[in-house]
């Protein structure tokens, strides 16, 4: 465990991550994790609700061991595991994801939609899986991602880049249409729920559907 009086630079980056009323959260959860290899990379700043957050590219804590779970609530649980969606190991990321996908926090969503606009093919597959209510206009999933998009249209259009870049680049061979990859599927999902919060079609930046 970590020395509870964590070093003040990296308890503000963590904490930083977060809207500000769950900074004691963040706390306990960084004075529970290992001390970070090195500082955290290139945060990128989104809107949640309102409030201006900066979630950090990649994190490079060691995880915790299992029995951390024992020690922190469920909110800190998910604290910790949207971090750890941050890792630098992407088998690392996959498995925290996992744990908090299902999350309908508005917190959450910055590290889920940063993942689909990355590389790991399987990350890409895991998010699909677990917001199966995502193109559903009455879920929870449907009007948390779409709220987020609609306040952070910069941040889903570098997003959509990222993603026909990584396809581009890795996975066009595999999946010649780009309507069909995971990453376009869950793209259309997104502008579709995003679409419905605004009341006007979200503009795309990726190839259309027939191409």
């Amino acid at each position: 465990m970590q020395n509870p009086r964590t070093a003040p630079t990296t308890l503000r980056s963590l904490a930083a991550a977060f809207p500000s009323h769950l900074a004691d959260e963040v706390r306990t959860v960084a004075a529970a994790i290992p001390d970070a290899r090195y500082p955290s990379a290139m945060p990128f700043p989104v809107d949640v609700c309102g409030e201006t957050v900066a979630v950090p590219y990649r994190i490079h804590h060691h995880e915790p061991p299992l029995t951390i779970n024992q020690h922190l609530s469920e909110t800190q649980r998910a604290i910790l595991h949207c971090l750890y969606s941050r890792h630098g190991d992407g088998l690392i990321r996959q498995r925290h994801l996992e744990q908090v996908i299902g999350s309908t926090e508005p917190w959450v969503a910055p590290f889920v939609v940063q993942l689909v606009g990355e590389y790991v093919l399987e990350i890409l597959v895991a998010i699909r899986s677990g917001l199966p209510d995502l193109t559903t206009p009455d879920s929870a999933h449907h009007h948390l991602y779409g709220d987020f998009i609609a306040r952070n249209p910069r941040f889903f259009a570098r997003t959509e880049r990222r993603v026909v870049s990584y396809w581009a680049c890795y996975y066009r061979w595999r999946y010649p249409d780009f309507a069909t990859y995971p990453g376009g599927l869950l793209l259309e999902s997104l502008r579709l729920a995003a679409t419905h919060s605004t009341g006007t079609p979200w503009a795309r930046q990726t190839p259309p559907p027939d191409r």
